[in-house]
């Protein structure tokens, strides 16, 4: 694969298609983001040559999108991770996610919940099994995503949200877990919100909703990109679609709700689930 010099040299976009060349490097970075680090995994994942692979992998090398860690040395082998730099891709593969969702796929309406037999449902539910990368937990945990919830008096919910299908009920959801915080408890089951906003957005909601567990801020995308999660973009942020997954002490990923269409009722089937 022969990089081609673009000779926009002030497009920032020209200048990225110089490093991600093709949609095999696309793909590649989105793997290696979601924990296939290796190259016999890449390739078996991509089903692409071995030669191509091995282009591709020293090109964003070289490009300082990847870097390689050695974890055998006879044979040499090497795990291919982001770099810092590698890392700011995640919004763009979020990104491309949502616009194939909703334009290719769809037919292009803003939405936050999506149909049972949608290749979104095949995909979260294909999670399981799957152990969740850049979240430590320490016991099974139940982890619920949510599109975005605000204390009185703070930001505030972004213009048109009541008319995004399945947006609404953020925190009935939260204080419907909290409710039922000491059931999960007696059966040794953590809880824990997940959202893509600040982490002052997300103290502020904690606070008056008087939440008795934690909520994460995954404003990155290292979730969303790792695991391929349903996002929707409103008020110029990407955020979850409601979802819930419920994981072991080693944050395997053993069921999982989506779509969720009755954020207090899912509680109780959540409930259900893990006693």
């Amino acid at each position: 694969m022969r990089r081609v010099d673009l000779t926009d040299a002030d497009c920032g976009i020209a200048q990225a298609l110089g490093v991600l060349t093709d949609w095999w490097t696309f793909l590649v970075v989105r793997d290696i983001a979601g924990g296939v680090t290796r190259f016999d995994g890449l390739q078996r994942e991509l089903g692409m040559s071995r030669r191509a692979l091995a282009e591709r992998l020293g090109s964003l090398v070289e490009h300082g999108v990847l870097r390689r860690v050695a974890y055998s040395d006879h044979p040499p082998r090497y795990d291919y991770l982001l770099t810092d730099k590698g890392a700011g891709l995640l919004p763009v593969l979020i990104a491309l996610q949502d616009w194939g969702t909703r334009h290719v796929m769809g037919d292009g309406s803003l939405t936050a919940t999506s149909a049972p037999t949608s290749a979104e449902a095949r995909r979260v539910h294909g999670l399981v099994g799957r152990r969740v990368a850049h979240l430590a937990v320490e016991a099974p945990t139940v982890l619920y995503f949510y599109p975005g919830a605000w204390a009185p008096g703070t930001q505030g919910y972004p213009p048109g949200w009541t008319d995004i299908p399945g947006a609404g009920g953020c925190t009935l959801e939260s204080t419907t877990y909290a409710a039922r915080a000491a059931d999960f408890a007696d059966r040794g089951v953590r809880i824990c919100g997940v959202s893509t906003q600040r982490p002052d957005q997300l103290e502020a909601f904690a606070a008056y909703a008087k939440l008795p567990f934690p909520l994460v801020s995954d404003a990155e995308g290292k979730l969303a990109a790792s695991l391929r999660l349903p996002t929707f973009r409103a008020g110029g942020v990407d955020r979850f679609k409601r979802l819930t997954l419920f994981v072991d002490a080693a944050a395997t990923i053993r069921a999982v709700q989506f779509p969720v269409t009755d954020p207090a009722g899912s509680v109780t089937e959540m409930l259900e689930l893990v006693a």
